[in-house]
């Protein structure tokens, strides 16, 4: 079991960032690529952005490509996610996810066996 608590998330002014964290326990925290997802109001919950085990690979959705930073220390068992440049749109529920190294990448929410409970952020215009 991987337990994830994710925090940073509040209410911000358009153009303004946000750094959100991601802090697991349980199993051993490298040994897990770290994904972000979102879900806003009467949608979907959809992929961010994600980061390999070792942290040397990252990938992002288009939406948030050049504005968005996902990153990790292994030694603090977090991962963050480092948002610039916010939009109105950019408003939901920000959840991280654990997916176990060896089952490879994914940008899908089935993908990931581990969530956390999630953290409000909200982009006023």
């Amino acid at each position: 079991q991987v337990q994830l608590v994710e925090s940073g998330g509040g209410l911000v002014q358009a153009g303004g960032s946000l750094r959100l964290s991601c802090a697991a326990s349980g199993r051993t925290f490298s040994s897990y690529n770290m994904g972000w997802f979102r879900q806003a109001p009467g949608k979907e919950r959809e992929y961010i952005a994600a980061i390999s085990w070792s942290g040397g690979n990252t990938d992002y959705a288009d939406s948030v490509k050049g504005r968005f930073t996902i990153s990790r220390d292994n030694a603090k068992n977090t991962v963050y996610l480092q948002m610039n440049s916010l939009k109105p749109e950019d408003t939901a529920v920000y959840y991280c996810a654990a997916r176990y190294k060896t089952l490879g990448w994914s940008t899908q929410t089935v993908g990931y066996e581990y969530w956390g409970q999630g953290t409000q952020v909200t982009v006023s215009a």
